[in-house]
C-alpha cells in the first residue's frame, strides 16, 4: 500500500495536483482520483487492493445443481457405485435440462473437498489397449472369490463382452466347476447370441491344456465353432476388462448387507448387473451404457455357425474292428471306438463335421470334429474331463 498512500498524502496533505503526480510517476491519470474516492469512503484502509472478481457470474452453476451434485456423490458412494464426475453428470441429466460438464462437476467436488488426490499415474498413451471391433466378437470370462456373512468362501463367475463391456452373466457358486461354466456360457449365448471367441485364463474350469486333456467347455466351444483363447500364464492384463470388472463389482458388494446365502448373493449380483448394463455410463464407451453399446452395431458370429449346420442322425453297429462309419464330403469316414464296443448299437449325432457317438443308454462314447484329410479317425487317448 506504499504508492497508494504516497499519492493520497501528496494530494491531501501537500496539496499537489493529481494530474502532476500521475505524469511524474508514469501512472494512469485516473488512478489518483480513484484512490482519493476510496480514501474518502474508507480512510487508509480503503486503499488496500480489492478483488477483481465480478459481483455476479451469468454462467455459474446454479445452487440447486451444486447441491444435487454433492447429494449424488454421497448417494453413489453409499451404494458402492462409481461416483466420478462423468457418472454424476450422466445422472444429473435426468433431473435438469442444462447439465454442467464433467470438468465443472469435478471442480465443484474439489471445492467441497470430496475429491481424494491420487498418486501420479502412467499416461494413457503409454498403454497398449485392445478392444474388439464388434459386439460378440470376443467374450471374457473369469472367476473371483467373495465371502458370505458367516465367512463361507464362495466364487462368482463373470462373463463380459469385450467390445461393449456388457455384463453377460454374473453367477454365484460354492465352487465353480466345469459344468457350471458350460451352463452359464450356454445360457448367455442363448440370450445374447454366440460369440466368435472366448478369452479366459488357464484355470482348470476353462481349459484342460495343462493336464493334457480337454474339458467340457472346450468341446462345447469346438462344437459351436467358437475360438477358445487363453491368456499368457501369470499375465492377468490379457483378461484386463473382466479383471477390472471384479473390482467394480466388489466395491458394490462391500456396501451391501453381507449376504447370508448364495441365493441372497445372487439377488445382489442381479441388481448390480441391471444397474451396470442399463444405467451406469462407462468412460471407455464415451459415456454410453454397455447395453446401448451392445446394440449399436451388428454382432459378430462364430466362424462356423453351428446354428446353421446340417443336422442328421445315423444308427450304426460297431464293427469287429471297433469302428463306425459316416459319409462326409462324399467319402466314407471310419471312426474308432475300440474293440470293447464291438457289436454295440450306437447313434451318430452329426452336425456337418462335428460328430457325437452315443450308446443306446444315452452315454457319450466319443465326440470329435472330422479331419477331412483322413478316412480313418483314430481314437483319442485323452479323455474328456468335467
Amino acid at each position: 500500500m506504499g504508492l497508494e498512500r504516497y499519492v493520497v498524502d501528496a494530494v491531501v496533505l501537500e496539496g499537489r495536483s493529481p494530474t502532476e503526480i500521475a505524469r511524474r510517476h508514469g501512472i494512469s491519470g485516473s488512478w489518483p482520483y480513484r484512490l482519493l474516492r476510496r480514501f474518502r469512503e474508507g480512510g487508509y484502509a480503503g486503499l488496500a487492493p480489492r478483488s477483481r472478481r465480478p459481483h455476479s457470474c451469468s454462467h455459474r452453476t446454479p445452487p440447486e445443481h451444486e447441491a444435487a451434485i454433492v447429494a449424488l456423490r454421497a448417494e453413489l458412494v453409499a451404494a458402492g457405485h462409481d461416483a466420478g464426475p462423468a457418472t454424476i453428470a450422466h445422472h444429473l441429466g435426468r433431473r435438469f435440462d442444462a447439465v454442467p460438464s464433467p470438468a465443472t462437476v469435478w471442480r465443484i467436488l474439489r471445492r467441497h473437498e470430496l475429491i481424494t488426490p491420487q498418486p501420479h499415474k502412467r499416461p494413457r498413451s503409454s498403454f497398449v489397449r485392445f478392444e474388439a471391433a464388434l459386439p460378440n466378437e470376443l467374450w471374457q470370462a473369469d472367476t473371483t472369490h467373495w465371502r458370505l456373512a458367516d465367512g463361507t468362501d464362495v466364487e462368482i463367475l463373470n462373463l463380459l463382452d469385450d467390445h461393449s463391456r456388457l455384463l453377460l452373466a454374473s453367477d454365484a457358486f460354492r465352487t465353480v466347476k466345469g459344468g457350471d461354466v458350460v451352463r452359464t456360457f450356454l445360457a448367455a449365448a442363448e440370450i445374447h447370441g454366440a460369440p466368435a471367441g472366448l478369452l479366459t485364463d488357464n484355470g482348470a474350469v476353462f481349459t484342460g491344456g495343462p493336464r493334457r486333456g480337454r474339458i467340457r467347455l472346450e468341446t462345447e466351444l469346438e462344437r459351436l465353432g467358437i475360438v477358445a483363447k487363453h491368456s499368457t500364464p501369470n499375465h492377468p492384463q490379457t483378461c484386463g476388462k473382466v479383471e477390472r470388472f471384479h473390482q467394480t463389482l466388489k466395491r458394490y458388494l462391500a456396501k451391501q448387507p453381507p449376504a447370508a446365502s448364495l441365493a441372497e448373493l445372487q439377488l445382489q449380483l442381479d441388481a448390480f448387473g441391471a444397474y451396470y448394463n442399463a444405467e451406469r455410463p462407462h468412460r471407455a464407451l464415451r459415456g454410453q451404457t454397455p447395453a446401448v453399446a451392445f446394440v449399436a452395431r451388428l454382432k459378430a458370429r462364430p466362424a462356423l455357425d453351428r446354428a446353421r449346420a446340417h443336422f442328421r442322425v445315423r444308427t450304426d453297429r460297431v464293427s469287429k474292428a471297433g469302428n463306425v462309419t459316416v459319409r462326409y464330403l462324399s467319402r466314407l469316414r471310419h471312426i474308432g471306438l475300440g474293440r470293447a464296443h464291438v457289436g454295440r448299437s450306437v447313434k451318430l449325432l452329426i452336425a456337418d463335421d462335428y460328430v457325437r457317438v452315443v450308446g443306446a443308454d444315452g452315454s457319450l462314447l466319443r465326440e470329435l470334429v472330422l479331419d477331412p484329410a483322413r478316412d480313418y479317425q483314430p481314437r483319442l487317448h485323452s479323455s474328456i474331463m468335467t
